[in-house]
């Protein structure tokens, strides 16, 4: 029997003969370090597992398995925004399905350098924001700190709470030909990146579960715990309250946003969701202001505050900086951290390391010369062609670097000279670095195996138990061989990171240990602004069904000859042309292409994927608080609408659509109804249904059932408002006006009448924070009242078009009394929709 080395020794043989087919056609770039093979061409080890697997699996296995985890991150609504994009810039994530790999005792080297690099860089800010030793000692030049729009002098000396300025720390690092790691950028304003690497993560492991487990991938949960209790810890009222502060849903990055404040169960928020008062921070809520003390920024520190910083801001929130200078709120990271992302630092930390911690740094930056020193701005323009010429302090400088960094010996002569006379003139303005040439990592391609460059960022936390390295990160890969384009914004993608173990892992989990915290029910405070989204997502989600239900009436009705069925079909044409479902200009006697022009056309307000895609839009921005498969259902509803129109069989093809789409939104309100708790969240949802429902049957009522009534239109409303069965069911006779209208206008059990969606709306508003029996009632409550007593004072026969106008009416003025009293926005709230009669 071999023993162990010698077993080692002949798996990693079978291995490497297994990955041979796919190494095949491998071709290194000349003159990079490369991740899969050596110099001489040959399998690095820890790759040799899973290749093998891959070449067992055969090309068409391993190609279903990564478009099965493309459509997992699609469906599950990961995407980033492509600011330069015409169209508005929501893009799929672009997952580059092989992980990268990196064996255990580079990792734990790594791991090394990043803490240590993370312990200077918090050193510095402290110098900077403090004692300024570093720049009266000549460290650090003056006009280096000063000159940098990050430098914030209203937070010159403010010491953070907790004692750190950076919570968060990322570095993004690359190889050099010889193989060794240099750090390109650090990221101490509010990194991004770790959600990505989570859903990267996701994403892989479901595609290769049992090669994930076998190689001992360490786990990320454990990182996240960390992150979280480090800042859980920071809370100064005792209501364990955290909140992640976002820029908007128009960020490249909220989906991350949304998916950690989610995961971590931090509460999203928005500027206009908090306000200061007595130095203290309050979330406006549905129940009135909640206090929360830590707040992890994902919002640039300019943008923060618009009474201390940058007074153009939108986002931020008046009156911030005075709460942080008075300990009243903790800041993850720190106000003024992104001084330390200006290119121009590069050039002095390698100096200020060894000053600050007493020893080399292990993980060296990029060289690094700024041009507002003689003798280096001297060596940049005699080494012009050899460098990339980078803005000094910011990402790009307007008229000269509009696009960023660049090569000198790209530049045309008439450029060249420009920015040649602009460094000598004032140099303090731009940097010279060494061109770094990235190694490379295996992008699966069509089949096969091709070298394309990467950045690798990895991620530190501070923690209870000091700094801790996120086990993995946010790779990105170019998708060309030039590492030019090693971004996002630019069509490159994003790999998971697999740090190899050296045996099974643990398993991690975010769930407390038993009995390590207390029972709570409530599951947090909902900020007004949710709750405005929740309320119109359910207007939205129940107005695509009565669109759906219209059409499908219409469709089923094309081919009818029932005698009145033409007064039928005109009447449910009339209704999807006044809200703008299909065009006005529509001939009648092309009714399938009415059907069509509902599905399909995303230029009418009013058809299904105008609406779907608000409904989309909506729970995007409250996506931290729905279920994944609540958002999943929308974005099949979204793929099935997207679908061509068909030439052929077209009344059967919108028959099929319609009952997809129909079965769609029927899960969604299931989701809801079964998998929501019955918090203010799920009552708001549930008041935007109740009230659409409402407004349209009133309104169907109004329109099919008027002066001229017809069995076939009586037969119609019936359909709508799905009470077919139970009107069969009490009465034998065929329709007639009375009976039909109090089964779908006054029926108290029918959940489908306008009776009892007023009677939920008021059983909603009784249990809202705010109303209260022993005070005078709230507008809204007075409305719902007279709407109850309405409902119980008329019979069927005194609902005529008056009053069902008059009904229309009321509901739109309860969802504005609502608005008014919950939502952040005080005027009333009308849509055209609500202004159709």
């Amino acid at each position: 029997m071999a023993g162990g080395s010698e077993l080692q020794a002949l798996t990693r043989r079978f291995e490497t003969e297994a990955a041979e087919s796919l190494l095949s056609g491998y071709r290194p770039l000349p003159g990079v370090h490369d991740e899969l093979v050596d110099a001489d061409g040959k399998l690095r080890p820890h790759w040799g597992p899973l290749l093998a697997a891959l070449a067992e699996m055969g090309v068409e296995e391993v190609n279903r398995l990564f478009t099965a985890a493309d459509r997992y991150l699609y469906r599950s609504g990961v995407f980033y925004r492509v600011y330069d994009d015409a169209g508005g810039g929501e893009r799929p994530w672009p997952l580059a399905h092989l992980p990268l790999l990196i064996d255990e005792g580079e990792w734990q080297a790594l791991s090394r350098g990043l803490i240590q690099r993370a312990q200077m860089l918090e050193s510095v800010l402290a110098d900077i924001y403090g004692d300024g030793e570093l720049v009266r000692s000549g460290a650090l030049p003056a006009a280096a700190v000063a000159g940098s729009p990050e430098f914030l002098r209203p937070l010159v000396g403010v010491d953070p709470h907790g004692g750190s300025f950076l919570r968060l720390y990322a570095a993004d690092l690359g190889r050099g030909p010889d193989g060794r790691w240099w750090v390109l950028q650090d990221r101490t304003q509010s990194p991004s990146g770790a959600g990505y690497a989570l859903e990267n993560r996701i994403a892989i492991s479901r595609s290769l579960p049992d090669l994930s487990r076998s190689m001992n991938v360490v786990r990320l949960a454990g990182y996240f715990q960390g992150l979280r209790a480090g800042l859980t810890r920071l809370d100064l009222s005792g209501e364990g309250r955290v909140g992640l502060l976002t820029p908007g849903p128009l960020n490249e990055t909220y989906f991350e946003h949304a998916y950690l404040a989610r995961y971590l169960g931090f509460v999203l928020l928005e500027g206009e969701d908090l306000t200061v008062r007595d130095n203290a921070v309050y979330v406006r809520t549905v129940a009135g202001l909640k206090r929360v003390d830590v707040l992890m920024r994902r919002l640039d520190a300019d943008f923060v505050d618009p009474l201390e910083l940058n007074p153009r801001s939108h986002l931020g929130v008046p009156g911030l900086v005075q709460a942080i200078r008075a300990g009243g709120v903790a800041l993850a990271n720190a106000l003024g951290a992104g001084l330390i992302e200006a290119p121009l630092m590069m050039s002095f930390l390698p100096k200020i390391g060894p000053r600050v911690l007493g020893e080399d740094l292990a993980l060296p930056n990029v060289a690094t010369w700024w041009c507002g020193q003689k003798a280096e701005r001297e060596r940049v323009l005699d080494e012009f062609d050899d460098l990339v010429i980078a803005p000094a302090f910011a990402r790009t400088l307007p008229g000269l670097l509009d696009d960023g960094p660049v090569i000198g010996a790209d530049l045309k002569p008439a450029r060249r000279e420009a920015i040649i006379k602009a460094i000598r003139t004032r140099g303090v303005d731009f940097i010279g670095q060494e061109t770094v040439r990235l190694s490379t990592m295996p992008l699966w391609r069509d089949g096969q195996l091709e070298p394309r460059p990467f950045i690798l960022r990895l991620f530190v936390a501070a923690t209870e138990k000091g700094w801790q390295v996120m086990p993995g990160g946010f790779c990105r890969v170019s998708d060309s061989v030039d590492s030019r384009a090693v971004t996002m914004q630019r069509g490159g993608r994003s790999a998971d990171v697999w740090v190899l173990g050296s045996g099974p892992v643990d398993q991690t989990t975010l769930l407390p240990a038993p009995g390590a915290a207390e029972v709570r029910r409530q599951i947090g405070p909902l900020p007004s602004r949710a709750a405005d989204n929740f309320f119109w997502l359910g207007r939205y989600v129940e107005r695509a069904e009565l669109t759906l239900r219209l059409l499908r009436t219409l469709v089923g009705r094309l081919s009818s000859t029932i005698e009145g069925d033409t007064a039928s079909v005109a009447k449910l044409t009339q209704l999807l042309q006044s809200w703008g479902a299909v065009p006005a200009d529509l001939a009648y006697t092309h009714t399938t292409r009415h059907a069509f022009a509902a599905l399909s056309r995303r230029d009418l307000a009013g058809a299904l994927p105008s609406i779907v895609e608000a409904a989309r839009q909506t729970a995007s921005v409250i996506r931290d608080r729905l279920s994944p498969d609540a958002w999943r259902t929308l974005a099949d509803m979204a793929l099935m609408l997207a679908e061509p129109v068909p030439a052929k069989g077209a009344e059967a093809e919108a028959h099929e659509r319609l009952e997809r789409s129909l079965r769609a939104l029927s899960a969604f309100s299931g989701l809801a109804s079964e998998n929501m708790n019955r918090q203010a969240g799920w009552r708001f949802l549930d008041l935007g249904r109740r009230i659409e429902r409402g407004i349209s049957t009133a309104r169907l009522a109004r329109t099919l059932v008027g002066e001229t009534v017809s069995a076939a239109t009586l037969d119609v409303l019936l359909e709508l408002c799905d009470s077919q069965i139970t009107y069969r069911s009490r009465y034998v006779m065929t329709e007639s006006r009375a009976p039909v209208l109090d089964l779908v206008l006054l029926d108290p059990v029918n959940p489908r009448s306008l009776a009892y969606q007023i009677d939920a709306i008021a059983e909603h508003l009784d249990q809202l924070p705010g109303h209260h029996g022993d005070e005078p009632p709230l507008p809204e409550e007075r409305l719902a009242a007279r709407l109850l007593a309405s409902m119980k004072a008329f019979s069927a026969n005194e609902f005529d078009d008056a009053r069902l106008t008059e009904v229309e009416g009321q509901l739109m003025e309860l969802s504005n009394d609502i608005a008014e009293h919950y939502f952040i926005h005080r005027s009333p709230v009308e849509t055209p929709w609500d202004l159709l009669a």
